[in-house]
């Protein structure tokens, strides 16, 4: 998982029946399943796309880029911070079944970005509770705030 890669998260009302399409669409198995959660993780073009429950079934949850590394990560934080972006830091998050290091910041059309390096590829539990972060993605019905740097 070293290699950066796009990342594309949609929403959907049956994880199961997701899973079986676009399996079919992508010619792939996912990489990972649970019940609320899927990704499959593409090689070319690399591309990270998971399916979420929680929100609008077929509406985008957000974009992102996954980072080789910590490293590449913070490169990253710093060129936004000096270009002050408005962002949400999550320096231990436990979501999407992996533990990372992200960053999140939202495009001139209110779009959810997430930067991330992952420091635990599988864990066992759904933690992206954080309330910060569901009202940034409109889970909660409100758009988020961020702060800058």
């Amino acid at each position: 998982m070293n290699t950066n890669a796009f990342h594309v998260s949609v929403y959907v009302d049956d994880i199961d029946k997701a899973v079986t399409d676009y399996s079919r669409l992508l010619g792939i198995e996912p990489a990972k399943v649970k019940h609320d959660y899927a990704k499959f993780e593409l090689e070319d073009p690399p591309v990270v796309f998971s399916l979420n429950v929680g929100g609008e079934p077929g509406a985008l949850s957000h974009f992102g880029i996954r980072y080789g590394s910590s490293g590449e990560l913070a490169t990253e934080r710093i060129r936004l911070k000096n270009g002050g972006v408005e962002t949400l830091e999550q320096a231990d998050a436990t979501c999407c079944y992996a533990s990372a290091e992200k960053v999140w910041a939202l495009d001139g059309s209110g779009v959810a970005w997430e930067l991330y390096a992952v420091t635990e590829a599988d864990v066992e539990t759904e933690t992206a509770a954080d309330p910060e972060l569901r009202e940034l993605l409109g889970q909660s019905g409100v758009t988020g705030r961020l702060k800058t740097g």
